[in-house]
């Protein structure tokens, strides 16, 4: 039998819903360290307490933008037994990992074939299908999230009931409290890396920033919100509500880039597609050479949907478009690939699809090419800001 996603149900103050959270996912989040402690040690010979002390750096900044995001990992620290640093270093692993990376590039430490690479961002392709996309018009939302396949184990599915403020519900690694999903307001966030290299000031964690995305209750404050922050790291969001609406926002430390879908489809991959920021155009190449082929396969696959009469046939199509296989293991549906060392297998972690309309969410807990859509026992609409 196939495995599902653990279900995390959380409420109250802050601290309050933090607790919570850290007891149901306190055997999640040890692996969660504990993989991270040897991912770390492999790739770059820091131990877990050096990569505790580059994530403290972050907490100033989190504090000064959203304290209450900073007390609710405390509450997770609390409940899970373990500090304070720790969590904040998992929602900070990308920015840790990719300032080790910058740190490692400058001294020549890390090379190719043709000089010193990046580590690579992380995986997704992202997609929004409405309007004349969406045969049975119905607005859809989701995403192909690639990452280690280490961290498989540690993956959640999070409802936080916070009102005045949307309700949200998300998949994420356990100890997070941000990085993508829907809320009860009808928007949708999914998201993906776009590495490349930028100055040396400190921005916010994606974590932080996804999770106060999520955290509106209109579209636009939620750009507002993408376009204020100045995020560490480089990353794509893709943004879709439920009134059939949706924008992409490449955003960087140096800058955003934006689009729109096309005849209501839009698919976003690892790679620039909106424009290559100035800083990078010199000698930019994708980090993920196959998000060029993942996102026209997705494009592809899902065109189908303008035929789809109902929302079963419409998530079987989503489910055929995403498990596509050309380029395998790193395609569309992405599988550990052999010829790597196993602390750097990459894998779908979850395979998302969101009803806007209905507000039915669904994921697979791995790749979606051998499992089924698991039903949230949850509707979006059961929280603040429900369409009447």
């Amino acid at each position: 039998m196939k495995r599902s996603l653990p279900v995390i149900d959380i409420s109250g103050t802050p601290s309050q819903r933090g607790r919570q959270y850290g007891e149901a996912v306190a055997p999640q989040l040890d692996a969660a360290l504990r993989y991270y402690a040897e991912a770390f040690g492999a790739s770059s010979g820091l131990t877990w307490e050096q990569v505790t002390a580059r994530a403290a750096r972050w907490l100033e900044p989190v504090r000064d933008y959203a304290p209450h995001l900073l007390e609710e990992m405390q509450g997770i620290a609390d409940g899970a037994g373990v500090h304070l640093l720790d969590v904040l270093a998992l929602n900070a692993r990308g920015e840790v990992i990719y300032d080790d990376s910058f740190a490692r590039m400058r001294e020549g430490r890390t090379s190719g074939s043709d000089g010193p690479v990046e580590e690579p961002a992380e995986g997704c392709t992202s997609f929004a299908a409405y309007g004349p996309a969406s045969g049975d018009g119905h607005v859809w939302a989701g995403q192909n999230w690639d990452w280690r396949a280490g961290v498989a184990d540690t993956v959640v599915m999070l409802r936080i009931v916070q009102p005045p403020k949307p309700t949200v519900i998300m998949q994420v690694e356990a100890g997070q409290i941000g990085r993508q999903g829907a809320n009860s307001a009808g928007i949708a966030l999914n998201a993906n890396g776009l590495g490349g290299r930028f100055d040396d000031a400190v921005g916010l964690p994606q974590t932080v920033i996804r999770r106060s995305v999520l955290d509106q209750s209109s579209i636009t404050d939620a750009l507002d919100v993408l376009n204020r922050t100045r995020a560490h790291i480089a990353s794509n969001a893709l943004l879709t509500c439920r009134e059939g609406f949706a924008v992409d926002i490449e955003t960087t430390p140096a800058g955003h880039g934006w689009m729109y879908p096309a005849d209501g489809l839009l698919v976003h991959g690892n790679h620039y597609q909106a424009g290559v920021p100035a800083a990078l155009a010199a000698d930019y190449r994708p980090l993920s050479p196959d998000s060029l082929v993942r996102v026209p396969r997705a494009e592809e696959g899902l065109r189908l949907l303008r035929e789809a009469t109902g929302p079963d046939e419409s998530r079987k199509l989503i489910k055929q478009a995403m498990s596509d296989h050309l380029g395998f293991p790193e395609s569309l549906c992405t599988h550990a690939d052999p010829r790597m060392p196993e602390l750097r297998h990459w894998t779908t972690l979850v395979s998302s699809c969101v009803d806007l309309t209905a507000g039915d969410y669904h994921v697979t807990a791995g790749t979606p090419c051998d499992r089924e859509y698991q039903h949230l026992p949850w509707n979006l609409y059961d929280g603040p800001h429900a369409p009447n």
